[in-house]
């Protein structure tokens, strides 16, 4: 199927390692011009000259830290400098850290909220302009959590809950301009933010790491972690031509792990 992403240009945030990159690379196959961020410059580098191998759309990078509103700000500049336009913004985070309750301070939940929620919004309002002019897609990059809170991982349940109430209400607001906005869920996609899960979890409970990934497998229906291959397939065609009537949806990449309706 062709996508018809020749020649959008998508800013993928979070995207030097993990599902932001999984995701950048389906669309550079695609022939999409992306536009690579994170706070790691040595590492954007290596997936730049990785991607431009695909030989299909052009890749640039921009060193950024999305939690400050002037890094976004310079963000959208280069990729203007570079492409000139916006069509495609995936809103994506390294996720907070795993604890209960007990274990975060306030300034531990101002560090989460400035993560994964101010910066979605701060990224959503500096493309808007671009994608009001001609249309496009908001895509939110959360959890799993959001259908089905996670035991132990209390600040990604509360704060990825809000970007659902965030992404909900811009599909309305944005439909009159042709924005279609919604977000990803992923469950156990096998990236290091897993892997590191699953190692805090055989240190707390004394089990060796491998127990631990066996169990996690076992409950879900396909009995294996996804691929972050996988995970970026589906955002890519959710992101092009393939879809152009679903909007303010979120929907769940896990292996039929959340068992909600």
């Amino acid at each position: 199927m062709n996508l018809n992403l020749q020649g959008k240009v998508a800013l993928v945030v979070a995207s030097s390692q993990g599902l932001g990159k999984a995701i950048a690379t389906e669309l550079v196959k695609e022939g999409a011009n992306v536009m690579l961020t994170s706070r790691d410059e040595t590492k954007l580098a290596l997936v730049q000259k990785e991607l431009l191998a695909n030989e299909a759309g052009q890749v640039a990078y921009c060193k950024a830290d999305i939690t400050k509103a002037s890094d976004i700000s310079n963000l959208i500049e280069k990729t203007h400098q570079a492409f000139g336009k916006i069509d495609i913004l995936i809103n994506n985070g390294g996720g907070p850290p795993a604890g209960t309750f007990d274990d975060f301070s306030d300034e531990d939940w101002q560090k989460a909220f400035e993560l994964n929620l101010l910066s979605y919004i701060r990224l959503t309002r500096a493309v808007l302009p671009d994608l009001k002019q001609s249309g496009g897609h908001i895509m939110s990059v959360v959890s799993s959590s959001v259908k089905q809170p996670i035991p132990g991982l209390i600040l990604s349940n509360t704060i990825r809950t809000g970007v659902i109430g965030l992404m909900k209400t811009l599909a309305e607001e944005l439909a009159p301009y042709n924005i279609l906005v919604n977000t990803v869920a992923p469950g156990r996609i096998d990236t290091d933010r897993v892997k590191s899960l699953d190692r805090k979890k055989a240190d707390e409970s004394g089990l060796p790491v491998d127990e631990i990934a066996k169990k996690s497998k076992e409950e879900i229906p396909l009995n294996r972690y996804g691929t972050p291959e996988e995970f970026g397939r589906i955002v890519a065609f959710l992101v092009s031509s393939g879809n152009t009537y679903m909007t303010g949806q979120t929907l769940l990449i896990d292996g039929g792990a959340v068992k909600a309706i």
